[in-house]
């Protein structure tokens, strides 16, 4: 099985930065599919940004131009730097990886963006 951790939330004043992390205890080579979603209270968990093997990465209208999505392979780790960002943000951010056989999902972490 492969465990996917997140961490980097927290609270930001609007126009602020954050680096989510997603840590994998596995190679995320396993995984064919990965990629962000986001879930605020009282909505629909949403996706943020995915990652398709041997594919660019497709980013949710809401936050295009704002966040970018990296990996890094060697350290089995994937990113997710958010900027300028705006109380609308505020949400539980998950990583999840996923493929024809497997779907798994981290924890989630907390980001607060205040006005």
């Amino acid at each position: 099985q492969v465990q996917l951790v997140e961490s980097g939330g927290g609270l930001v004043q609007a126009g602020g930065s954050l680096r989510l992390s997603c840590a994998a205890s596995g190679s995320i080579f396993s995984f064919n599919f990965m990629g962000w979603f986001r879930q605020a209270p009282g909505k629909q968990r949403e996706l943020v940004a995915i990652l398709p093997e041997g594919a660019s990465t497709n980013y949710a209208d809401s936050v295009k131009g704002r966040f970018t999505v990296s990996r890094d392979n060697a350290k089995n780790t994937m990113y997710l730097q958010m900027n300028s960002l705006k109380p609308e943000d505020t949400a539980v951010y998950y990583c999840r990886g996923w493929g024809a056989r497997t779907d798994y999902w981290g924890q989630g972490t907390q980001v607060t963006v205040s006005s």
